[in-house]
């Protein structure tokens, strides 16, 4: 446990401290630092005094040319004016001590990111170059090893080997980096006697990302003594910059005092560390550890990273391989889908009707499609509330093309709840409210440590400093994984990421056709209104006319007309009053506009009681009984309300049967809306035309049996949508029916008392 104070301490900071500027160097070595295009000396290492005899201090501000011969200047300023400074290194460079002795040393140049020119001078142990044919064949014979083996984990043991046989270390690992940050040892050669790591996982603290980032701009790291005492920069600080030295790019930098614990906790006494890149990424490393100090000569120490580069471009080759198959499964089901998209006109049925559908493009148990406030679902998903809340979550905290995770609980605790279904998800936005999401479930492993995860490291305290201190023990640790599934595979992200492309076009081209439509609509609209106008003037005055002058045709001459012209006049006059009605509800229809409608909180029982005011007549001479239940109030059209009222008990009434007329008018609250509905003991309706009463014009009934247009129930039906309700009918032949009509919830909705009635006598109120 840590104590208080430590608690406080920022761990992050400790564990991200730039080592690149150190201010230290191994000592096997010596550093300068030197300012172009003279080579004057700016900063050394302490240990400079060992090769050149003179102070640190004696030596700055001198040229390079003091210290060596001409012959060796006039190489080494050729060299520096190469494109690359890799045609130099190294270069062997001698320094002559006492008497005649003279001591050879690999010379290694690098600019730093500052731009300084910094010259590494390591111990030349032969002062011949490794033979280029001897370094052929030895490529030659791994690779030829390689291609022997088809599966990847004796691919990747073949590798360890051979680095083992090129170095002479007492053990080689290749560690894997997996998508958490965390490695596992995936091959492993060693002395028999040592412990084995393979198959261990280790956690991503082992590697800090300042660690990793320097092995990405270094390939290759040499320590060739983890209890050698580090050299100091000096001065500490570049004079020009006044900042400590950046040795990003140095073989001579000095390993962080945390590291060097932690290779002394395993009983390492050198390292040489490969770094393995795959586009731009730590894919890996090739970790060699030796028991006692070990140095590794400049070419040597290139030769395996060459032979490391060599040996992971063909492991990469092979790891697309094996996954080549399964790719072009998945370009085969992508190319399916975009095809079922194509063909059907809502892309999401192209998704979820079809075989293959949306799951099998990313081998997972469950898929949804979330689109305009809508859920599409297919296999085992979380619920829809569930889904409501995700969503939500990406919305606020996902601006990437794809989310992808295999431990979702553990970014996003409500997740515990469907771990089931969900415990994996890959989630593609197609715009800013609309996503594709993939599930998997929990998968339960036992997952082997080296040393307790939980306990990676500790805190210690040196006169008033922090420092970090590794863990000490590298013994077994078994750990039971929960709350993650099976991890998402790179070509599954990268097909999850070509489908988005396809359903983002096809969504475009929709909106595309639909905003020709909405154009196409709007004219037609247009066109409606300006007969509406037309009818409701130009119409009517030949109308009356009409009725009018047969009404004075038969006064006028009602003496010299026989009972077949009075009839005939009746028929015109009838015909007439027909055709104005027509001419009514036409009108009535075009004006439901739902670009009209100026939504306004509106009490229901108010928009009842004018409805029931306008059908008095008809209600007093039917004796209908009317009863309805305590109505909320809602955000709606108070007068188009009204008449979806009047039709509907104007319906009732006029579809009676031998009975009194008795109609209920009833509501209840759903999650988000109200449900109406208007029931009466009427005549009935066949189920089978409980669809067509709703299309204009449409009739169950010839005008001999009873009047009207056909046009009151495509009314309440435009009404109802308007409002963004749904209307539908509930009923047999002889047992009456029930129309049932839904509004969303709008503003605050009034108290409701059970079994508040009213009856036909002047609409009075019965408690």
């Amino acid at each position: 446990m840590l104590s208080d104070l430590q608690q406080n301490i920022n761990v992050t900071s400790l564990k991200e401290a730039p080592i690149h500027i150190s201010g230290q160097v191994q000592p096997h070595g010596v550093l300068l630092v030197l300012k172009e295009p003279e080579l004057t000396i700016l900063q050394v290492s302490t240990n400079v005094s060992s090769v050149f005899g003179m102070a640190p201090v004696n030596l700055l501000h001198k040229k390079l040319e003091e210290l060596l011969d001409p012959f060796q200047i006039e190489k080494i300023k050729a060299g520096l004016l190469e494109d690359s400074l890799d045609f130099i290194n190294p270069t062997k460079i001698w320094v002559r001590k006492k008497g005649d002795d003279y001591v050879v040393f690999d010379a290694v140049f690098h600019r730093n990111p500052e731009g300084f020119l910094i010259l590494e001078l390591e111990p030349a142990i032969a002062q011949d170059n490794i033979p280029f044919l001897s370094f052929y064949h030895l490529a030659r014979a791994s690779i030829n090893q390689l291609g022997e083996t088809s599966n990847i984990r004796e691919f990747c043991q073949i590798i360890v080997q051979e680095v083992r046989k090129v170095t002479g270390f007492d053990r080689v690992m290749l560690y894997k980096f997996d998508n958490d940050g965390h490695g596992s040892v995936v091959a492993e050669e060693k002395l028999d006697h040592l412990e084995p790591y393979l198959g261990l996982h280790y956690p991503e603290s082992d590697i800090p990302k300042p660690a990793r980032r320097l092995f990405i701009s270094n390939w290759i790291r040499i320590i060739p003594d983890t209890r050698s005492q580090q050299s100091e920069i000096f001065p500490i600080n570049n004079p020009v910059t006044q900042r400590p030295l950046d040795l990003t790019n140095s073989s001579l930098r000095s390993a962080a005092p945390c590291h060097i614990q932690y290779l002394h906790n395993m009983g390492v006494g050198a390292s040489l560390t490969i770094s393995l890149i795959k586009e731009g990424k730590l894919w890996g490393l090739i970790a060699c550890h030796h028991q006692t100090p070990k140095y590794v000569a400049y070419e040597l120490r290139k030769a395996c990273e060459f032979l490391g580069r060599v040996i992971f471009a063909e492991l990469s080759a092979r790891e697309e391989t094996e996954d080549y198959d399964y790719r072009m499964q998945l370009t085969s089901i992508r190319s399916a889908l975009v095809e079922y998209m194509a063909q059907e006109e809502n892309f999401i049925d192209g998704l979820v009707k079809h075989q293959p559908s949306l799951l099998d493009l990313a081998s997972a148990q469950g898929a949804a499609i979330c689109f305009g406030g809508n859920y599409t679902l297919i296999g085992e998903t979380p619920k829809e509330e569930d889904l409501n809340f995700l969503v939500q979550w990406l919305r606020n905290n996902v601006k990437e093309e794809v989310f992808y995770t295999n431990s979702l609980p553990h970014i996003y605790p409500d997740a515990e709840r469907f771990k089931n279904v969900a415990s994996g998800l890959l989630a593609i936005p197609i715009s800013k409210r609309n996503y594709v999401l993939w599930f998997r479930p929990e998968v339960i492993q036992t997952v082997n440590w080296g040393g307790d995860p939980n306990k990676a490291f500790e805190l210690s305290q040196t006169e008033g400093n922090f420092h970090l201190q590794p863990r000490k023990s590298f013994e077994l640790w078994k750990e039971t994984v929960r709350l993650t599934s099976l991890s998402w595979r790179p070509v599954e992200i990268k097909a999850a990421l070509e489908l988005r492309k396809a359903i983002v076009n096809i969504v475009l081209r929709q909106a595309d056709e639909l905003a020709q439509l909405a154009h196409d609509l709007e004219r037609s609209n247009a066109e409606l209104k300006k007969f509406a106008y037309v009818a409701s003037h130009d119409l009517q005055e030949p109308l009356n006319q009409v009725a009018n002058y047969a009404q004075l045709l038969e006064m006028r001459y009602d003496r010299q007309l026989d009972e077949d012209a009075k009839e005939f006049i009746g028929y015109v006059v009838e015909g007439v009053s027909l055709m104005q009605t027509l001419i009514d509800d036409v009108l009535a229809y075009s004006k439901v506009d739902m670009q009209a409608i100026e939504f306004e909180l509106t009490d229901v029982d108010t928009a009842l009681e004018r409805a029931l005011t306008n059908l008095r007549k008809r209600v007093n001479e039917t004796q209908t009984v009317i009863t309805y239940d305590e109505l909320p109030t809602v955000m709606a059209d108070s007068t188009q309300l009204m008449q979806l009222f009047q039709n509907l008990i104007g319906n009732a009434i006029k579809f009676r049967s031998d009975k009194t007329p008795e109609i209920h008018i009833g509501a209840t609250r759903l999650e988000d809306e109200w449900l109406f509905s208007v029931r009466d003991n009427g005549i009935g309706i066949d189920p089978q035309f409980s669809d067509r009463i709703f299309v204009i014009f449409q009739r169950l009934h010839t005008r001999d049996e009873y009047q009207g247009t056909g046009m009151g129930l495509a009314i309440c039906k435009k009404i109802v949508e308007c409002h963004r309700g749904k209307i539908w009918v509930e009923s047999q032949l002889g047992e009456g029916a029930t129309f049932y009509f839904t509004i969303p919830v709008g503003g605050r909705d009034r108290e409701r008392r059970n079994g508040r009635k009213v009856q036909n006598n002047l609409f009075g109120r019965r408690q």
